[in-house]
């Protein structure tokens, strides 16, 4: 009986059944063949633009290296030094004035959200060596293992010390010497001020606390619109429309030290952005439906899309992500450049055996990051010369105008943890264009040693920012990474 005749009963027999399968499957098979998928290739394209907006490739603008150069080295090299690094006593407490008055406007407008307050720290448990107690550290330095009887060929009358100076006299000093050592400075430092007090980051980790509205925005209204050069000709109402479009890089329509300020603020915008989104408070009750104390923190995927998508960005999300490796890049030069200097450095707490670890692992830390393939070229910038003094004086005070700004921050942890990345960034800036860590220069005539020059001394506070600004860049690649690995 052939498969396709049909019983009286009106039924089908099982041979025409599967008959009927085996057809039908040849045909979806025939069909596939011509689309490649069982969906069409236009939803495919739609799902591609959707998904693979934060896998970058390529070549890193204005500098020589590749994307996938830094993720591997950041993830598998650098990160997790810098994570076991930065628990350490030494880099936990960050001293920072929290209560400073916003110098651009009045705006008494606070976070209401409980995750918004700052933790601080009890006395107790800062390190001895952080508040000025150094009797455990004189116990081990080398000047006083190797001292002598000081009364040994003592001359009374050579000996005398004239102490007539006024304490006034001395003031006035310090004073001429605070004035130079800032002209070198790419941001305020407050951490000597009245007010000022220390903070358990690891108490007060960056996350989503909520904080955003009109307050929120004018902050990176204020920073983009007021700070990047290209703002004084347009004003305009939207914080990200005076972004610099990136084709308008692309064809160098932006000089150099423009091109270099404006990425390195949205860098740092990328990655706090990035921070935000991978520890964002998804309930503030547990799963068994009590409030939780704590909250519930975790990456959230629709947020990220949000931030950095190409059709809620107008296409520029991606540049934006690729500017947060160029701002890794700068200041893992300024790493690089000053590590001469920062192996040196006793990162002293009072702790001799904590101390000795961390001295350590700065080093080893360093190491690595000497061995990085393709560092930032600074040298490339400032070089045109009067005019280029003039530049570099208004780069100094338009970041230095930006660390004013962070003052403004309505909310206490994001104040926090947006003082600190401002300062680790000023003060990479610091050491790649003040001139204190350059051991050559440029003439009309080649390249010749530099002449000595007084020392740059950075301050606890400074080395306590830039390692951790540089371990903020570095986990937002890390991050990255991860929503990749969730988008697939």
């Amino acid at each position: 009986m052939a498969p396709w005749r049909r019983l009286s009963s009106g039924r089908l027999t099982w041979l025409q059944f599967q008959w009927i399968v085996i057809s039908f499957v040849v045909l979806l098979s025939l069909a596939n063949r011509s689309s490649g998928y069982f969906y069409s290739e236009s939803n495919e394209q739609a799902s591609d633009d959707r998904f693979c907006f934060c896998q970058l490739q390529g070549t890193i603008d204005d500098c020589s290296c590749n994307v996938d150069t830094v993720d591997y080295y950041n993830n598998v090299k650098i990160y997790p030094r810098l994570k076991s690094l930065l628990v350490k006593d030494f880099f936990r407490y960050y001293k920072v004035h929290l209560n400073k008055d916003c110098p651009f406007w009045v705006d008494d407008s606070k976070c209401a959200m409980r995750f918004c307050h700052v933790e601080h720290c009890e006395e107790k448990d800062i390190p001895p060596g952080l508040k000025g107690d150094a009797s455990s550290y004189h116990k081990y330095i080398k000047e006083v293992q190797t001292l002598t009887n000081c009364n040994e060929d003592l001359d009374v009358e050579l000996g005398y010390l004239n102490t007539s100076i006024s304490d006034k006299a001395h003031k006035e000093f310090q004073r001429w010497a605070d004035y130079d050592e800032a002209q070198d400075n790419f941001c305020i430092l407050d951490d000597h001020e009245p007010g000022a007090e220390y903070v358990d980051l690891l108490l007060n980790p960056e996350r989503y606390t909520g904080y955003r509205g009109e307050s929120a925005r004018r902050i990176w209204s204020s920073i983009y619109l007021e700070n990047c050069f290209q703002a004084h000709s347009v004003k305009k109402k939207n914080a990200y429309s005076a972004m610099i479009p990136y084709q308008d890089m692309a064809r160098n329509e932006v000089c150099l030290e423009h091109r270099v300020f404006y990425r390195m603020i949205s860098g740092l915008h990328s990655s706090i952005n990035i921070h935000l989104c991978a520890n964002y408070l998804l309930s503030e009750k547990s799963s068994f439906g009590f409030v939780a104390p704590a909250g519930v923190w975790g990456p959230n995927m629709e947020e990220f899309e949000r931030r950095f998508s190409p059709h809620m960005t107008d296409n520029e999300g991606s540049h934006w992500l690729r500017n947060l490796y160029f701002a890794y890049l700068v200041e893992m030069r300024a790493l690089a450049k000053a590590a001469p200097y920062l192996r040196n450095e006793e990162y002293f707490t009072g702790l001799e055996k904590d101390d000795r670890e961390v001295k350590t692992a700065v080093k080893d830390l360093l190491t690595v990051i000497e061995g990085f393939p393709a560092h930032f070229n600074e040298t490339a910038m400032f070089s045109g010369g009067t005019s280029s003094l003039k530049l570099k004086h208004e780069f100094r005070e338009k970041f230095m105008n930006i660390s004013k700004i962070m003052d403004c921050v309505g909310c206490d942890k994001c104040r926090l943890w947006g003082k600190l990345q401002v300062q680790g960034m000023g003060t990479a800036l610091k050491i790649l264009f003040s001139g204190k860590f350059d051991d050559k220069i440029e003439t009309g005539l080649g390249t010749r040693l530099k002449q000595p020059a007084p020392p740059l001394r950075l301050k606890r506070g400074e080395i306590v920012a830039l390692f951790n600004a540089f371990g903020r860049l570095s986990t937002s690649i890390h991050e990255l990474e991860e929503f990749r690995q969730r988008m697939r």
